[in-house]
């Protein structure tokens, strides 16, 4: 059944991906209204079926929680959280260009080709949590970098004396959604790390801090952390912030893809 529920998410998302197109691209309202409703019932229905899914998976398999699958789904679950909340907020659905159609492009997978890969852990509910809390603040760099990415484009055409384009935000609004975005990940990367680095000393031992994939870890932190302080103290907009974040994306990419070099983290079939 929980298969059924993220099929009509992934549906939902995909008719909210294309009305956001013109809502967003030619400032056409009525779009909006369809976009943001089919984006809430979307989120709805890939609630239910995550939970249904986790409920299941400690009942089955309660040392196997996290699959690659579920941790794809999630994610995109909080990439839709993150477009809401920014819409609500602001006012404005630029960022569902991209936001809406990742999340269908992680959901697909999950949806209609669903697979056994697993990661096996002791102590789950620990490393769900570890898990929902880094995915969280990778979901926020994201948004982070694309607001960055907005900044950039409205702030050549007022440099060019070029009409702002219509459907993106203003400039402070872009930027304080980059800046907000960006405090809210590092306290859910930092707690994610925290609580992971904890539960891998008491099952793995020391030789958890070895690995690949824990070693770029930290090394994505200090550079999350270094960007925020940047930004902080030197008022760092435009261009350089985007290359910033993207700098640090690109460290987030590494750490993702180091998950086959990871011996603790590998997703494998059972």
């Amino acid at each position: 059944m929980s298969l059924l529920w993220l099929r009509a998410a992934v549906l939902l998302y995909s008719i909210a991906a294309l009305a956001v197109l013109p809502a967003a691209l030619y400032d056409r309202p009525r779009w909006r209204r369809i976009a943001i409703p089919a984006t809430i019932a979307g989120l709805l229905f890939h609630f239910v079926s995550l939970v249904e899914t986790f409920s299941a998976a400690q009942q089955t398999a309660p040392f196997d929680l996290i699959t690659r699958h579920e941790s794809q789904s999630f994610l995109a679950l909080l990439l839709v959280l993150a477009f809401l909340a920014v819409s609500l907020r602001y006012r404005t659905v630029a960022l569902g260009v991209v936001l809406l159609p990742l999340a269908v492009l992680l959901s697909l997978e999950p949806a209609f080709r669903p697979g056994p890969e697993t990661l096996p852990l002791a102590h789950s509910n620990w490393i769900f949590l570890h898990v929902a809390l880094l995915l969280a603040a990778y979901a926020a760099l994201l948004l982070s970098l694309l607001a960055s990415v907005l900044y950039l484009i409205q702030e050549r055409r007022l440099k060019r004396k070029l009409p702002a384009l219509r459907g993106l935000p203003p400039l402070e609004t872009s930027d304080s959604i980059a800046r907000r975005a960006l405090l809210f990940g590092l306290p859910c990367m930092t707690a994610g790390l925290l609580i992971g680095t904890t539960v891998a000393e008491l099952t793995v031992g020391p030789a958890y801090f070895r690995d690949p994939k824990v070693l770029l870890s930290f090394a994505m932190w200090l550079a999350y952390v270094g960007m925020i302080h940047i930004r902080q103290h030197s008022g760092l907009r435009g261009r350089r912030a985007v290359y910033l974040s993207g700098f640090v994306f690109l460290v987030v990419l590494a750490v993702w893809s180091a998950n086959q070099l990871s011996a603790v983290h590998r997703f494998t079939a059972p």
